[in-house]
């Protein structure tokens, strides 16, 4: 089967790629640059298909960011929201129809291609924050996306009932190197340590009982004080 993943570079679309491999899936990677503030995520996506010798694209859609306001992943203005991901201010980092426009991006280019289907990396824990991440949303583009063309084109979503803690144990089997992976909001240096998704990633390398091989800026908290406040920025 010849699959078009979403890869941002991130540890959920990591492991994707390496999972579909391991089903037997010959697959392709595309990133999109709609001009998130941490776009240092798409180097790291195209280091790992370098290194695997996977096909990467990339889509450059920078314009987005304007057309797409009131984002703190894409506005300079709006600082990201610290703490854990389940937090009400999370939500700030919602860009709007995101994951809509870059599914309909990758299917044209999946149907292009001639692929069988694009995969995409939405788990469990995005559905209470993401509304394009909900079981329902994707019911419905699954729906849509094989009319798109007489070419018919699949849509999956493997880890859409798991939780970021079983994608890091699945990662863990592949052998997936995590430390090869980006997932910070911020876009600094490091890993911030403190934002959504990093304290999502740090929760779930906790949970999965895996050693996180993440280098965190000097002043992340301590992950002993994150289980304190039960993940909470003290």
């Amino acid at each position: 089967m010849k699959s078009v993943i979403i890869h941002s570079g991130g540890l959920d679309s990591t492991v994707l790629l390496y999972h579909l491999r391991a089903l037997g899936h010959q697959v392709e990677a595309l990133s999109v640059n709609y001009g998130q503030r941490h776009k240092k995520e798409l180097q790291f996506a195209a280091r790992t298909c370098a290194e695997l010798g996977i096909s990467h694209e990339v889509a450059h859609l920078p314009d987005l960011a304007r057309l797409l306001g009131g984002s703190s992943l894409t506005s300079s203005e709006l600082e990201v929201a610290e703490g854990h991901y389940t937090a009400d201010s999370m939500k700030t980092t919602v860009v709007p129809n995101r994951n809509m426009i870059l599914l309909a991006v990758a299917a044209g280019h999946a149907i292009a291609q001639k692929a069988d289907c694009v995969a995409y990396a939405a788990h469990s824990g995005d559905h209470a924050i993401y509304p394009d991440c909900r079981p329902e949303f994707a019911d419905k583009l699954a729906e849509v996306i094989p009319l798109a063309d007489w070419h018919k084109v699949e849509l999956i979503r493997p880890f859409v009932a798991w939780d970021k803690a079983a994608i890091v144990h699945r990662g863990a089997e592949l052998g997936v190197p995590f430390d090869a992976t980006w997932s910070c909001y911020k876009g600094g240096e490091l890993h911030c340590g403190r934002c959504g998704t990093c304290i999502e990633r740090r929760e779930a390398f906790h949970l999965a009982g895996v050693s996180d091989p993440t280098p965190y800026a000097a002043d992340a908290p301590k992950l002993e004080a994150l289980i304190e406040h039960d993940w909470r920025i003290a």
